[in-house]
């Protein structure tokens, strides 16, 4: 084998061979990356000579990383974490940080874990401001592109540069307002009651829509909301059903009783989801662990 050309290896040409296996596809690593495809095919044929290896060939209508190439990702990974290390700078030091993170997540993440990291914030790292936007089900451009720093839904994007981890654990059950109806009997009562539907303001169903439809299961939906914090005062007097995480019976819905659902939906798991790049980052780090704190005390009373 030729010995490998290490002047060809800079810091932009891996970060495009990763994008261009993480994405599966020039045009789309081009987007992720800002830049025109032109270069992104450039970079990789300078790769190509550098490590003596094609490492992309046609499939079909798109294109099909080498053995090589697939054996190579996770290397590169790590030699791009090391040298992001080597620029963290001075240690991270939450009472005199400042800086700006930004959350993506819907309101009943945000309303369950985001008030204890503000407390914390404010005890102990009063320069960091913190600035919350949906996620919707989010994608992993989110993360990519700086939209946010990180996520928090129980939906993660099918991506090998995204990090995940498992915060806690819900189910959806059934919410009415107990002094105007009984609880459903069965699938059938559920399906013909009047319900508050949820359609998040990105435009996505939520996956209980998705999984009703996929069954042919069909309920009539009189309101739809953008997010949870609307079923309250709709629920509140009537009739209707609510589904929703069991764990707002805690806050938002805690006025309400509830059941299970009638028919089997899987439980969820809270994740928090965040950019490999980030994933060495002290002050990256420090916050992913104030927010473990917050879910593992919220575990701790759900137990």
């Amino acid at each position: 084998m030729n010995p490998i050309d290490t002047l060809n290896l800079d810091f932009r040409a891996l970060s495009t061979f990763l994008a261009v296996l993480d994405e599966g596809s020039v045009s789309r690593a081009a987007v992720r990356l800002g830049v025109t495809q032109s270069a992104v095919s450039h970079t990789l044929e300078r790769l190509r000579h550098a490590l003596g290896d094609p490492l992309f060939v046609k499939s079909g209508r798109g294109i099909a990383p080498t053995r090589y190439a697939l054996q190579a990702g996770p290397h590169v990974r790590q030699i791009l974490d090391d040298l992001q290390s080597l620029s963290a700078g001075p240690p991270f030091s939450p009472a005199t940080a400042e800086f700006t993170f930004t959350i993506a997540a819907n309101d009943y993440q945000r309303d369950l874990l985001l008030p204890g990291l503000v407390r914390t914030l404010r005890r102990e790292a009063p320069g960091i401001r913190l600035q919350v936007i949906p996620s919707g089900i989010p994608r992993a451009d989110m993360l990519r592109k700086d939209v946010c720093d990180l996520i928090l839904s129980p939906h993660a994007p099918e991506a090998t540069d995204i990090m995940q981890r498992g915060l806690m654990a819900d189910r959806m059950v059934v919410f009415y307002d107990p002094a105007h109806r009984e609880p459903p009997a069965d699938l059938a009562d559920y399906l013909k009651a009047d319900h508050i539907a949820l359609l998040f303001a990105t435009g996505e169903k939520p996956s209980l829509e998705t999984s009703l439809d996929t069954r042919g299961l069909i309920r009539r939906n009189v309101v739809t909301v953008s997010n949870f914090s609307g079923l309250p005062e709709f629920l509140r007097g009537t009739d209707m059903l609510a589904t929703a995480p069991q764990g707002m019976s805690k806050h938002l819905l805690r006025d309400f009783a509830w059941v299970p659902l009638p028919f089997d939906f899987k439980p969820f798991t809270l994740l928090m989801l965040w950019h490999r790049r980030n994933q060495n980052d002290p002050a990256h780090k420090w916050l992913r662990n104030q927010i473990n704190v917050v879910a593992a005390a919220l575990n701790s009373l759900k137990s």
